[in-house]
Formats: C-alpha cells, sequence, structure tokens
C-alpha cells in the first residue's frame, strides 16, 4: 500500500486533481496546525525536564553538554519520536474512524461506481499530510524544546545561554536536521498507510469502526518503535 501511495502521488501531482489537493490541505490543517500547541506544550516540558536532569547529574557548570545533549537527545530522537506519537492519538485515530465510517456507509462503493481511484482520493492525500504534518512538527517540537530547555538552563540553573547555544551549534548541522526530518517524515507515511488500511478493510458493521481505529492506533505505534529501533542500528553510528 504504501509503495502504491507513493506511485499514486506521482499521478495525482501529474494530473492535478483539484478534489485530492482540496483533501490534503484539509488534512494538512488538522494534522499539522490543530496540532502545534499540543506539540509547543509537550515541547517545553520535555526540554524542562531533560534540562534539569543534566543539570543535576553534571552540574550547573555543564552548560556547554547541556547544549550538546539536547541535541542528541531531542533533535536525533525524542522530537520525531514524540511528534508521531501525538499524531498517532489525534490523527491516525480519526482517518482509521473516517474511512471506516465510508467503509460501513457505502460511501467507498458509491466513489468506485463513479470511477474515482480510491488510492488516489482517499490514500495519497492523507499520506502526503501527515508524512509532511510529521516533517512540520518535528522541526517545531525540536525548536520549542531547544528553546524552553536554554530557558530554563538560564532562569532556573544559572546557565549563561551563550555557552548552551555553543553547545547546540557544534553539533547541530545539516545531517542531522536532514536525518530526523526523512524519519519523521517516515513515520508519518507509515502510519497514514496503515490507519487507511484498517479503515478500508472493515466489513458492514459499525461496530468494527472503533475497532478499526484501536488496531491502527496500536500497529502505528509498534511501526514507529520498530521503525526507530532499526534506524539506530543503521544511523545511530555516526
Amino acid at each position: 500500500m504504501i509503495w502504491q501511495a507513493v506511485l499514486d502521488t506521482v499521478a495525482v501531482i501529474r494530473e492535478r486533481r483539484r478534489p485530492v489537493i482540496t483533501v490534503f490541505w484539509r488534512q494538512l490543517y488538522f494534522s499539522g496546525f490543530e496540532a502545534l500547541w499540543a506539540t509547543l506544550i509537550v515541547a517545553v516540558l520535555l526540554g524542562t525536564v531533560i534540562v534539569s536532569q543534566v543539570a543535576r547529574i553534571a552540574g550547573s557548570e555543564s552548560e556547554y553538554l547541556t547544549g550538546k545533549m539536547m541535541v542528541w537527545v531531542v533533535v536525533r530522537e525524542l522530537a520525531p519520536l514524540i511528534t508521531a506519537i501525538i499524531v498517532i492519538g489525534r490523527s491516525v485515530t480519526a482517518i482509521a474512524t473516517e474511512l471506516a465510517q465510508m467503509k460501513v456507509s457505502g460511501e467507498t462503493e458509491y466513489l468506485e461506481g463513479l470511477g474515482i481511484p480510491l488510492g488516489h482520493y482517499l490514500i495519497v492525500p492523507r499520506s502526503a499530510a501527515l508524512c509532511c504534518s510529521m516533517m512540520l512538527l518535528t522541526a517545531y517540537s525540536a525548536a520549542g524544546t531547544l528553546l524552553g530547555g536554554g530557558l530554563i538552563a538560564s532562569f532556573g540553573w544559572g546557565m549563561p545561554l551563550a555557552h548552551y547555544s555553543q553547545g547546540i551549534l557544534a553539533i547541530l548541522t545539516f545531517d542531522e536536521i536532514a536525518t530526523a526530518l526523512t524519519k519523521a517524515g517516515l513515520f508519518g507515511l507509515v502510519t497514514a498507510n496503515i490507519a487507511c488500511q484498517h479503515g478500508l478493510i472493515v466489513e458492514q458493521r459499525v461496530t468494527q469502526i472503533p475497532q478499526a481505529a484501536t488496531r491502527a492506533v496500536m500497529q502505528s505505534l509498534m511501526a514507529i518503535f520498530l521503525i526507530d529501533g532499526f534506524w539506530a542500528l543503521l544511523f545511530g553510528k555516526g
């Protein structure tokens, strides 16, 4: 389904189908823009916890190390992972429920009867929107965590912001950012297709709608942790 979604995305872009683009923007608004506040709150709290723990372990004079630790822990791992969990809780549940409802009510059969490919209209915009949302929210989350952590380090532990920033800039490279965003995009692509799959395979029973949402969430969580583990094995040596 993921490979077919990629191929269908190329076809949709080439043909410039407006209904698909409309669904994409609507899904991007729900998955990305409406999740900004939740992502920011979690990011600031996460930065507070990490800085406090590092300061307790290494001491208040470890501002340079604290900046490095924030990049290693947040940008590489926690920002994509926490963002994925937030998006799964909001969007994967909504997508699986919406598509399951369409399947039970017969809307998918109606679309097929009109000659509209379900992959183009239902899967492509949601996959693309979750992929973009995950990448944008990951960048937003990482920035919020680094900024929030810096403020806590400065006002709570008396660390000079200049030294904290030097620790971040010493290790934060374009490759680090690109790797984190690529992983986040992969999270979005996989979880969106899991949600679409479980939403579209339900039978004609209303009781299967919440079951489809539950299975989509559980398998999405399992998928992102598996991807994160394999990603660490492949790219963690650097």
